[in-house]
């Protein structure tokens, strides 16, 4: 069945940066729009950022200027390099990978804090 493995969370310190990764599997990747969400304690899971099967990209207001969204197609995995976090950003991080249906990864915990 369909895979979506996300790695490099960890805890940082306020201001610093991370880097997620997410490898996909049993997809047509190149054809997915790519997208990571967030889904913080006691809140809903939220839209990070996404990106489109051509290259267009979206993101949240709160991640914009200090998070790239990226993919390669040749790997099948996509990107997530956060810079400038803030404690606001800790959350468990999934991968989204999404064309008529949806799949989920498993998650990464993001912790900020000193």
């Amino acid at each position: 069945q369909v895979q979506l493995v996300e790695s490099g969370g960890d805890l940082v310190q306020p201001g610093g940066s991370l880097s997620l990764s997410c490898a996909a599997s049993r997809i047509i990747f190149s054809m997915y729009t790519m997208g990571w969400y967030r889904q913080a304690p006691g809140k809903q899971r939220e839209l990070v950022a996404r990106i489109s099967s051509d290259g267009s990209t979206n993101y949240a207001d709160s991640a914009k200027g200090r998070f790239t969204i990226s993919r390669d197609n040749a790997k099948n995995t996509v990107y997530l390099q956060m810079n400038s976090l803030k404690s606001e950003d800790t959350a468990v991080y999934y991968c989204n990978a999404q064309r008529l249906v949806n799949y989920w990864g498993q998650g990464t915990q993001v912790t900020v804090s000193s």
